[in-house]
Parts: C-alpha cells; structure tokens; sequence
C-alpha cells in the first residue's frame, strides 16, 4: 500500500478512530486502525467490538492495499506535523512496517495483519430512514446529560429512542433517566421511521455520533434494528450494538397534575443557582427554593462552610412552597433550555417537578427534589 494525503483530512479521519478505540484492551488488534487505499479513497476502520467507525477520506492511491498500526500513536504523531503538510503512507506487506513521511520527518510504525481485524457483521437492518443532524443532535444533545452512569441498572446507561405518541401524531422521542432526574425529546417522525424497533443507544455511542452531527446541512442515514444502530454520512458510519435491555416505562414517571407554576429567566436562574451553590459541601449541594407571589428565593445552607441566599424576580401566583433540589441537576437541566424561559411547575415538596422551555411541549424534564 503507499498513499499519499493532506494531513488535515488525515487529521480528522484518524481522530474520530482512535476515539472509539478502547486504552486498555487485551486484544492487540484492538488497539489498531484498519487502513484500506482503494481507487481515489482510503478508510479508516476502528472498533471495540461494540462500536464501529468507518471514516472515508479522499488521498492519491498510488497502489492500494490494507494494513492495521496503533491508532493513538498514528493520531499523535498526524497531530503533530505542520499545517498543510502532505502525509505519505506506505507499507510493502513483508516487513510488517508502516512508514509515515511528511516533509522532513519520517517514522516506521509496526504493523499487525489486517486478516485479524475484526470487522462487525452487517446485520438487516429493520427500519431505513434519514434525519437532518440538526434534528439528532437536538434529540441526543437535549437527553445525554441524564444518562446514569450506574452500571448495575445498565439498562439506563443510554439514550433510548423510539417511536412515541404525542398528542395524536407520531414523533421520534428520546428519552434518558438516571432515576433522579428524567429528560424526553420529541421531533418530527422522518419518513420511513415508523416501525422502527425502540432502541438504547450506549452512552459511548451517543459521544461518538456527536461527532457526526456538527454540520448543520448533512443528512444522516439511521438503520434500526434489535441488536444494532448505524449512523452515517457519505464520509462516516458509526455501528453500534445496543444496549440489551427494556427501559423502563418512563411515562409514570411524568408528573401529569402539577399544577404550581413557576416562570424564570432560564440564564439569570442558572447563574443565581451556580453562585449560591459555591457555599454548598459538595456531597449534598442541596439548593432550596423558596416561592412567594412572584419572588423566589435561592438559599443554600452548608453548616460548616457557610451560607448563601439570592432573590429572583419571577412570575408565579400560587401559594408558598419550599423545595429543595440537587443544585448539579438544577444546573445541568437549566442550561438545557434554548429559549429564554424556563416553565417549572411543581405539585408538593415531595413529588417530582416538570420543567419545559416556554410552551414547547416537546422538550420535557422532570428533577426529584430533595429534602432541606
């Protein structure tokens, strides 16, 4: 194999392999990128065995063949050479050496046989469908911060999507809960998704498809089906098992008779919580609400460090309520609305909140409170 390719384009095909690839891993072959220069197009292939990534890059393919070397050390060594540099790749198959040259630096990196890549099977894929990345990236950008992190309960360590109802339509929903606090996203159901099976996609997997989603004019390609996820574009497809497992019925959850409604600047909110937590020991970070006619009250009481208080300006017309929250959830959810109010409504100090941005409907969060 010898190629020859910008160290840009060279740059961002190797990051997004080695990302997938696991440090520490006890299969060799693992820790490597499968190369393969065909035509005017060499790919980038790396697995863990529960993810794939595939990045398709254009280079000049002066003969074509396939090889696998150490992705992390690939990776430091592209990010290290100059701006614009061209990157010549070329290995002769018989030494088990890959030689990287650009301008005047040269390195041989050992190499394994590509014949011990492992490459995931294609699976059918049930569902076919394609969603713009500004609509994916809303839908798992908006969730992923409440994925739990539990791994006994490792059926929550995901974003599950799945096709939902809403007000009488379909929409593509994801929802993810850690059991502390609960995010659901909706859009538009895209063409083609409606019998899509429900699926959990892996916390790792939600990371890497982020990379995916950044261009706002790209169309991603989505697959469903029992026991696997693709996402692609024309240059990059991301494969992932999902997770095995039923997610738990997340509707009882949903506080459906909240009634106390509480209507705050979203940012000025999440400033406010951010200062007054400062004082807080960190295990418990307790923050507690307190709400009169159109006057909340932060306050965060943390006998051996000390104590905080700050007034809001809101707009609320029921009667007193104090409620205390963990002030990371508080924070996390807050800066998730886009819009400039956050709608909270409250039943008592015991239940669950709900929080939506404005009269959107379509993103709903619900936090447990605390006692303080």
């Amino acid at each position: 194999m010898k190629i020859s390719i910008e160290r840009g384009t060279l740059l961002k095909a190797v990051a997004q392999a080695q990302s997938v690839v696991e440090r520490r891993n006890t299969i060799p072959i693992l820790a490597n990128v499968l190369i393969e220069a065909e035509g005017d197009t060499v790919s980038f292939r790396a697995t863990d065995l529960d993810i794939e990534v595939v990045d398709k890059a254009p280079a000049q393919v002066e003969r074509a063949g396939a090889t696998t070397v150490s992705a992390v050390t690939l990776h430091e060594i592209v990010r290290k050479l100059p701006d614009g540099a061209l990157v010549q790749l070329s290995d002769d198959g018989a030494s088990g050496r890959l030689e990287v040259s650009a301008g005047r630096s040269h390195f041989t990196l050992a190499t394994l046989p590509k014949e011990d890549f492992p490459v995931m099977a294609s699976s059918e894929y049930q569902s076919n469908f394609s969603a713009p990345a500004p609509v994916l990236r809303r839908l798992f950008d908006k969730s992923k911060f409440a994925i739990s992190t539990e791994e006994t309960r490792y059926y929550l360590n995901g974003v599950y999507m799945h096709v939902a109802e809403s007000d009488g339509s379909q929409v593509l929903r994801c929802v993810a809960t850690d059991g502390h606090r609960l995010a659901r996203i909706d859009a538009e159901l895209p063409a083609g998704a409606e019998d899509m099976p429900g699926v959990i996609v892996p916390r790792k997997t939600v990371g890497e498809l982020r990379k995916l989603l950044d261009d706002d004019e790209a169309k991603i390609a989505v697959s469903v089906s029992e026991t696997k996820v693709r996402f692609a574009t024309p240059e990059i497809t991301l494969t992932s098992k999902v997770i095995d497992g039923t997610f738990p019925d997340y509707s009882r959850v949903i506080p459906a008779g909240n009634t106390r409604k509480l209507e705050v600047d979203a940012q000025e909110f999440a400033q406010a919580v951010d200062r007054v937590a400062t004082v807080s020991s960190e295990r418990s970070r307790a923050v507690k609400l307190q709400l009169a006619e159109d006057q909340l009250i932060l306050s965060v009481n943390a006998p051996d460090s000390g104590a905080a208080e700050e007034e809001l300006a809101v707009a609320y017309g029921d009667e007193k309520l104090e409620i205390g929250f963990n002030a990371k959830y508080l924070l996390e959810i807050a800066s998730q609305v886009d819009r400039e109010n956050a709608v909270f409504l409250f039943n008592s100090a015991g239940d669950p909140t709900l929080m939506r941005e404005g009269n959107d409907l379509s993103a709903v969060y619900v936090v447990m409170p605390m006692r303080v």
